[in-house]
């Protein structure tokens, strides 16, 4: 009896550890809960950190008036001030749009208040900074700022990405700010993600396509989840694509190396866009294929309205192939990987 225990506890055993070889890969790039749920805790603090108290606006509708105005929004501009001297940021990542105006104070937009529609706008507050009033724009989607003015007023029309572009692709560089994603050998997962996207940026700079590209980040900050897959829904992408970097589950460092792509479970155009983004990651870099992963467990993946793909280009746990990722050549290949992926998906329909 002891002997037939023996049989199956080693028979057990063996099966164990083969099982264990062989699905540690594809279970290796499913982040877990508890690891997202810190990361979202990080970013909503970093976004609370910088936000401002703001008094609200109100806009009068176009409607009232006898006039019409070149586009959606007039702003009466103070005396003294010229057109150019008015300063426009459009942050993509929460859909708002900063104008800021020299000359205004509070009571400014009491005397001279805004005039247009509202049907793109949520809200409207304003904040004095010095001599320097700045009005903040909160839009319902995505959209494009063109702004005329002449000696009187600046107007503003509001256009969506595809009346702009022929295409639109937003890219998520993975982690930032003090969630650093995977660290080894004093190498930060998130430091490895911005770099290859901004290898891409770079790429799509030199080809020169009417392609809208939106960025998550371009810097060290940190997008909570909500916002990096709401950039995707709101600009109602064609493409969204996230960039990040693998680590075996135990952390160790181990001879698992290869690229990795993660799709949204039910939906085909997740799943081949998946396929592509390892197909021409791998072509560019010669890296091995690690397969394709169901990613519903991942906030961004399970969210996104758009066809979503999670690239692991490669494991920083493998000492060569992270010392492969630290090297500008190898994050330009990855780089050009991704960019044959949009163009190919671009080229198949989507």
């Amino acid at each position: 009896m002891e002997e037939k225990t023996l049989k199956f506890a080693a028979v057990f055993l063996i099966f164990l550890s083969v099982s264990t070889f062989f699905l540690l890969p594809y279970f290796s790039g499913i982040r877990t809960r508890q690891e997202e749920a810190r990361e979202a805790k990080l970013a909503q603090e970093e976004f609370e950190a910088q936000r401002v108290q703001m008094q609200n606006l109100e806009i009068r509708e176009e409607s009232e008036y006898e006039e019409v105005l070149k586009g959606q929004l007039r702003i009466k501009l103070p005396e003294g001030v010229d057109g150019s001297m008015v300063q426009v940021t459009n942050d993509y990542l929460t859909q708002t749009v900063q104008v800021q105006i020299p000359g205004t104070d509070e009571t400014y937009f009491h005397s001279y208040p805004i005039i247009g529609g509202s049907n793109h706008i949520d809200s409207l507050s304003y904040v004095q900074n010095g001599d320097v009033g700045r009005i903040d724009i909160a839009m319902d989607r995505v959209y494009e700022l063109r702004m005329e003015y002449d000696e009187q007023n600046c107007y503003f029309n509001f256009l969506t990405p595809q009346e702009v572009y022929d295409k639109v692709v937003v890219i998520d560089p993975g982690h930032g700010g003090r969630a650093s994603g995977a660290t080894k050998q004093g190498t930060k997962e998130k430091e490895l993600n911005l770099a290859i996207s901004l290898q891409l940026k770079e790429i799509f700079e030199e080809k020169g396509e009417k392609v809208g590209v939106y960025f998550t980040r371009l810097d060290d900050s940190n997008p909570t989840f909500e916002q990096r897959v709401q950039l995707a829904n709101k600009a109602n992408a064609n493409l969204f694509i996230s960039i990040h970097n693998n680590s075996t589950k135990s952390g160790r460092m181990s001879g698992i190396r290869g690229t990795q792509v993660m799709f949204q479970e039910e939906s085909e155009g997740s799943r081949n866009l998946a396929k592509i983004c390892l197909e021409e990651v791998m072509a560019a870099t010669g890296n091995k294929n690690k397969g394709l992963i169901p990613g519903d467990s991942i906030y961004i993946i399970r969210n996104s309205q758009v066809p979503v793909a999670l690239i692991e280009v490669g494991f920083m746990t493998n000492r060569e192939e992270l010392e492969l990722l630290q090297t500008r050549e190898y994050q330009r290949r990855a780089a050009q990987g991704i960019y044959g992926a949009i163009v190919r998906a671009f080229e198949e329909g989507y």
